[in-house]
């Protein structure tokens, strides 16, 4: 099966510049995903998401793991 997706102009050119001549969209997708370590997808966007409630945020997750310890 097979899905659409919407991507940025400037992300489409900058995925050319990175995808091999023999290589489907997919397969690059596939290979960038594998060759990513989810530490250093944490790392890189570590910074880049704003938290509008930090405290009921961490609120909400010490309470989370209190129920699943219970």
């Amino acid at each position: 099966m097979s899905k659409t997706i919407t991507i940025k102009e400037k992300v489409y050119l900058d995925l050319i510049k990175v995808k091999k001549d023999n290589e489907s969209f997919s397969e690059l997708f596939e290979r960038l995903i594998k060759s990513a370590s989810p530490m250093d997808v944490l790392t890189k966007i570590r910074g880049s998401v704003e938290f509008k409630d930090k405290r009921r945020m961490l609120s909400e997750l010490r309470s989370k793991r209190t129920e699943v310890r219970t």
